[in-house]
């Protein structure tokens, strides 16, 4: 007993004396704190900026040449109402109308070949009984130009517009009238704890509280994929450097692999932390309230490092196996994709966070960590069983990885030439 206690007592500190190395010498980089800092420098400045990066919509621009072919002369002179009142607002980005008709010919064609000599820039047939309900307008155009696309929906929106006025006007009816008793404002307000407590929402600010969760998801998310390819990288590069034969002659493989990860996940959590503080921080300054719990910051931070050791095992494995980071890439791409579901179907997963979907990827261990902190997020009831049952199954699907990526470490790490096959691999479980 006394044996096995001092054993303990020395894998802790050799795990811990690796980590504390890894932990140093990756903050200690350029690399780490302009990335520290870069991503909250970015997110401010489109905070504080994002009116003047956002488009100008009065900026000014040629102007916009439309042709038109019409079987109806009022309904012509309504489009051509809306593009004068337009006008009059926007002078710097005018839209001009032209009516295409054709003596003795097709008005289609000749419209067709304006368009294709650069003559207009949209050409529009109104076909049908439009001041009824049967009709179609079409819209013609040729090889638009990229800086063009936003003028040409506006123009269709103009024409929109235009016809459905027409179309009041012929069943004597008074649009202005119908939009005062259409138009019902709505105010959300957002009650406080106490009474008095009550905020004004804006439609913006609804958007920024529904993208919490998938804020939350994403920083799970970089902070295992993204600080998890540190390991590989520090792996691939002291095996081709023969370093890690001068640290295996100190500690044990498990031991280095263990430390390696240990303050990798630090790591990690410093990023996330310090990112997740930030945005919080940028969300209270704009007046958004989120809802943060310690009960949320504990679980988080416990799917994270589980997470982590279990990606980070991975990573470790492969990367012992192999002696350039190329070689590693077609090992990790399975690996990565099922790491990648929760971020695809991350929106069905907010949409119904308690579905059937929702409670199966949260004890699949890969996905477990996205997904759970995705739902615990935003906002719904989650059994705390579930929470429970989830974070075991994570820690054994963790342990099992860490087993069998120390299995593997413990031979590849000091193999180099030819990566080893599948059924070598495989032998290397079978040792004792």
């Amino acid at each position: 007993m006394r044996y096995s206690s001092d054993w303990w007592g020395r894998t802790v500190r050799k795990i811990y004396k690796v980590a504390q190395r890894e932990y140093r010498e990756t903050v200690r980089t350029w690399t780490f704190i302009l990335g520290l800092i870069l991503l909250p420098v970015v997110l401010g400045g489109l905070i504080l900026f994002g009116d003047w990066l956002g488009p100008d919509r009065n900026a000014p621009r040629a102007p916009i040449r439309v042709g038109v072919t019409s079987p109806s002369s009022e309904l012509f002179g309504k489009i051509q109402a809306a593009f004068d009142e337009y006008n009059k607002s926007h002078p710097q980005a005018p839209v001009t109308l032209t009516a295409v008709n054709a003596d003795g010919g097709s008005a289609q064609e000749l419209g067709k070949e304006e368009l294709r000599q650069a003559r207009l820039d949209a050409y529009v047939v109104l076909d049908g009984d439009l001041e009824g309900t049967d009709g179609t307008v079409h819209f013609y155009t040729y090889k638009p130009k990229s800086s063009q696309i936003d003028a040409l929906f506006m123009v269709e929106g103009l024409i929109r517009d235009a016809v459905v006025s027409r179309r009041y006007e012929t069943r004597g009816l008074d649009r202005a009238v119908l939009n005062a008793i259409s138009n019902v404002p709505i105010q959300r307000v957002e009650l406080g704890e106490e009474q008095g407590q009550e905020q004004v929402q804006g439609e913006g600010q609804q958007v920024a509280r529904m993208m919490v969760p998938f804020a939350f998801m994403y920083l799970i998310f970089i902070g295992i994929v993204g600080t998890g390819q540190q390991l590989i990288s520090s792996i691939i590069e002291e095996k081709n450097s023969r370093i890690i034969e001068v640290l295996l002659s100190v500690v044990s493989p498990f031991d280095l692999m263990a430390g390696k990860i240990v303050g990798l996940a630090a790591v990690g959590c410093t990023t996330v932390g310090l990112w997740g503080v930030a945005g919080y921080a940028a969300a209270m300054w704009h007046g958004i309230k989120i809802d943060v719990g310690v009960s949320l910051i504990v679980c988080s931070l416990i799917y994270y490092i589980l997470g982590f050791i279990l990606f980070s095992a991975v990573l470790a494995g492969v990367g012992s196996v192999c002696n350039t980071i190329k070689e590693t890439q077609s090992l990790l791409m399975p690996v990565m994709l099922v790491f990648v579901v929760p971020v695809v179907v991350g929106i069905k997963l907010v949409q119904d966070p308690n579905g059937e979907l929702a409670r199966v990827l949260s004890y699949v261990p890969p996905m477990a960590p996205m997904v759970m902190v995705l739902r615990l997020s935003s906002g719904s009831d989650i059994w705390a069983g579930e929470v429970t049952l989830s974070i075991l199954a994570l820690a054994a699907g963790a342990l099992a990885t860490v087993w069998v990526a120390a299995k593997v470490f413990r031979t590849g790490i000091l193999m180099y030439g030819k990566r080893p096959a599948v059924h070598e691999i495989l032998h290397w479980l079978k040792e004792k």
